[in-house]
């Protein structure tokens, strides 16, 4: 076990499995504490992560399950996070979900709904009432959340997912000129291809991305979920207070800002 001094709290959405694990993990690692957040089952897989983090860094963990596309849940999860954690220091909405990959032309309103209401809604309320908890306390706190490469660049067959990502950049923009007076920061980050179970469904050769994904660099391969937590760790860290309004590009190499 490693014990770290506390930073105090963050909470993490998404948090049962892939990147949003990888974030809970180096956030406890840095030294917070940690409320993992996902939809209701997949309880036993937060669970599974809350011991983790206290098996390995003796940190206290607080497992919140909530659809982040419900306002209420939403406005509940931060509440309960911030009471049982004695505050939040750090939220990252990180909850997201993958489209269809159907042509526009094909697309259901359905799907749009679906994936906005995650992907874009979800980020919106996270930041909402993670902004309304961290101004009541007097928190100079960090908010991040998740954009994609197919934020800063679309691709066919992903209008519900660029939109949505691309609708992120925007959210961060507005939140961080409205937040900055309140000493809060408000950062997205911006994945290329990273090996999670997301990837492994929509990739037809893991070793080989690039076959899928021509715009990656032929010396690139598949991120790991462990490059996205590093730069969400120093988005979240004292140093990065003069940083916001930004969405930071983790791809290899896919798109240049």
């Amino acid at each position: 076990m490693v014990l770290a001094k506390s930073l105090g709290a963050a909470l993490v959405t998404g948090a049962s499995q892939g990147i949003g694990k990888a974030i809970a993990m180096r956030l406890a690692s840095d030294g917070y504490k940690v409320a993992l957040n996902d939809i209701p089952r997949k309880r036993e897989q937060l669970e599974a992560v809350a011991k983790d983090i206290n098996q390995k860094y003796g940190h206290e963990s607080f497992v919140v399950p909530a659809d982040v596309a419900l306002e209420q849940e939403v406005k509940e999860m931060i509440e309960s996070s911030s009471k049982a954690l004695n505050g939040l220091d750090v939220v990252v909405a990180n909850a997201g979900i993958l489209g269809s990959g159907q042509p526009i032309v094909e697309s259901s309103m359905e799907d749009w709904d679906k994936v906005l209401g995650v992907n874009l809604r979800g980020v919106f309320m996270c930041y909402k009432w993670a902004a309304k908890d961290m101004i009541a306390r007097e928190c100079r706190g960090r908010i991040i959340g998740a954009s994609s490469v197919l934020g800063k660049q679309g691709m066919a067959y992903a209008s519900s997912y660029a939109a949505s990502k691309f609708g992120v950049r925007g959210l961060t923009q507005v939140a961080a000129l409205e937040l900055g007076q309140y000493g809060i920061t408000v950062n997205a980050y911006a994945p290329g291809a990273i090996h999670t179970a997301m990837s492994e469904g929509t990739l037809s050769d893991l070793s080989a991305p690039q076959k899928d994904l021509p715009s990656l660099p032929a010396f690139a391969k598949l991120g790991q979920p462990e490059d996205i937590a590093s730069i969400v760790s120093y988005l979240a860290s004292k140093e990065a207070y003069y940083i916001t309004g930004q969405t930071i590009s983790v791809n290899a190499g896919m798109y240049f800002d």
